[in-house]
């Protein structure tokens, strides 16, 4: 699957490449250009496709805080990308249930392996959704340790927070849930 991923990502980088019109002048061998930024699956906009996680997430007002630690720790190009991804996605109220100051702590840049490794606990790779999930089964997440998933009558639970909202996006599937997952 990683070859996969290589080998999508390399020709979409071709593409881009031999589509965009090369508007600059030539300037002379000393004069320094400035760097242009890359723009990869994360800027794709367009009227047909569906968005993916990251825009998905990045549209909703629920959401906000979720969206700025993705960020943070640096993976909108990762939830960008094909996948397919099951995000575990916290709600703005859920992070507030945090003892105080532990999100503004997790964005210091110096934290950022360690909200890396948080938001990795609420990523799989694959979709999973509620239907097929069975009670007491486990899944092992992106960056270490496993879920648990529950049921209870009509209701499922990951780690005991209900997810009370599914999403399907055009790389993978969210599930809205009301409590930040932590990696044990």
């Amino acid at each position: 699957m990683k070859n996969s991923i290589k080998i999508l990502l390399l020709a979409s980088f071709f593409a881009i490449v031999s589509c965009k019109q090369n508007s600059e002048t030539e300037t002379s061998e000393t004069t320094e250009s400035a760097p242009t930024e890359s723009v990869g699956q994360e800027g794709v906009q367009d009227e047909t496709s569906n968005p993916n996680i990251v825009q998905i997430a990045s549209g909703s007002k629920d959401h906000t805080t979720l969206v700025t630690a993705v960020k943070a720790a640096g993976l909108v190009t990762s939830l960008s990308n094909a996948g397919p991804f099951t995000v575990f996605a916290p709600t703005n109220a859920a992070f507030d249930k945090l003892p105080k100051g532990t999100v503004e702590g997790l964005l210091k840049p110096e934290k950022k392996g360690d909200l890396e490794n948080i938001l990795g606990y609420h990523t799989y790779v694959g979709v999973l959704k509620t239907e097929y999930m069975q009670d007491g089964q486990e899944y092992d997440m992106v960056f270490g340790g496993k879920v648990k998933i529950t049921k209870q009558g009509e209701k499922t639970f990951v780690n005991n927070s209900e997810i009370v909202a599914s999403i399907e996006t055009s790389n993978g599937i969210i599930h809205v849930i009301g409590d930040v997952l932590l990696p044990k």
